[in-house]
């Protein structure tokens, strides 16, 4: 018997990572072992009073039963304080703050709430890659706005405002970038809510990187009129070391949670309580906490620009985030070959700029999650293979 897929399927290709581990997982069983700089999920563990909470809360007998769509209250308030503390964002938790089981279920919840067939959305090249197939799987156009080094990685509105963009509903951004570390900054902030509100476009901000590596924490909410035309998500995934958690959130005017909590409730049945509980204490941890990973970051990222030299790239020292974006050298065609090189010869598994878009092509993407120790090996193992 064959069945065959759903049409808004047959143009969704598998995950790029999802097919890379299986290939080092294949490598890892015929030699030495890869060492993995490829995917941003963070080794390092949430704070021990975050666990602790988890622990305390999922002994309790009366915390295991279905929970509410919205998240309860006590953390739709302490994700308030937060945005309210390290943004200076004032939000009504009742009615402008979604819980999520981690931000990237909310791009899809967006999408399926406001495209159909016959709309168009906005998504960034190079940008992540689940903008293109949240938006496909919608049914929508995707349009791709591009984003390249000589611009500071920031769309050129004003080109976008000679295209037509009569069908577009949304467009999606991402500050602190995603892969390449680049910052907003408040003269394009401005633009950007002006040219949404001249064009009656829905920005998306996912704004899951804004604490790493990054001193001043930012969020488009943060700039007047923003909150009339900006949905953001966020996460703790990155600032907590929690991406296994699936902790999000979705902030914004009310209208439009209420839109979006119309789909997603279709869709789960709540958050665990213990982990929404540990979530509250994740979301109290002071400054120091931000300041203890970032001293990590720094050091890690030391290494990284030694791997980069090693491999002749040329990069930002500017950048933040939880990767370093770098240009390859002209002697190869692509990020995928230079990549593909050192995955063969060194067993070192670095991510080609090209998988977030035609404009990545020339470039790589390492991540920092991993320790320094193994980064060095990493470094040993290039200057052994390109000797």
């Amino acid at each position: 018997m064959q069945i065959q897929v759903a049409k808004r399927l047959q143009g969704t290709e598998e995950y790029y990572f999802s097919k890379k581990l299986r290939e080092i997982e294949e490598m890892n069983q015929t030699g030495v072992r890869v060492i993995s700089l490829g995917i941003g999920s963070p080794d390092l563990p949430p704070h021990p009073s975050v666990v602790a909470a988890l622990q305390e809360q999922a002994a309790l007998p009366n915390t295991h039963a279905y929970q509410g769509y919205k998240g309860i209250p006590a953390l739709r308030q302490a994700m308030a304080s937060w945005y309210h503390e390290y943004y200076q964002v004032s939000l009504n938790p009742d009615t402008e703050v979604l819980p999520l089981i981690g931000s990237k279920e909310g791009i899809m919840h967006i999408c399926m709430t406001y495209l159909q067939e016959g709309d168009a959305a906005l998504i960034p090249n190079p940008g992540y890659p689940t903008y293109r197939s949240a938006v496909n799987l919608s049914g929508a156009t995707v349009i791709s706005y591009d984003l390249i080094e000589a611009n500071g990685w920031l769309p050129d509105l004003d080109a976008l405002a000679q295209t037509d963009l009569s069908r577009v509903k949304l467009m999606w951004v991402n500050y602190p970038h995603m892969p390449t570390g680049a910052r907003v900054n408040k003269e394009f902030a401005q633009k950007l809510i002006a040219f949404a509100r001249q064009h009656n476009i829905l920005i998306c901000h996912d704004n899951p990187y804004s604490f790493i590596l990054n001193e001043q924490p930012e969020s488009l909410l943060q700039f007047e009129g923003a909150k009339d035309v900006v949905l953001e998500l966020n996460s703790l995934s990155k600032s907590g070391n929690m991406a296994g958690w699936r902790v999000g959130m979705m902030v914004g005017k009310a209208e439009w949670i209420s839109d979006v909590l119309r789909f997603k409730s279709n869709m789960d049945s709540g958050m665990f309580q213990p982990v929404q509980l540990a979530a509250v204490k994740a979301l109290q941890l002071g400054s120091e906490w931000y300041s203890s990973l970032n001293t990590i970051y720094r050091a890690r990222r030391e290494k990284v620009y030694q791997l980069l030299d090693l491999l002749q790239c040329t990069y930002d020292k500017n950048q933040v985030g939880m990767f370093m974006w770098a240009r390859i050298p002209d002697t190869y065609e692509s990020g995928y070959t230079l990549a593909d090189q050192v995955l063969q010869q060194a067993r070192v598994f670095i991510t080609p700029g090209g998988i977030f878009g035609s404009n990545g092509n020339g470039y790589i993407r390492v991540s920092l999650c991993q320790d320094e120790k193994v980064f060095q090996e990493a470094i040993d193992r290039i200057k052994t293979a390109l000797k």
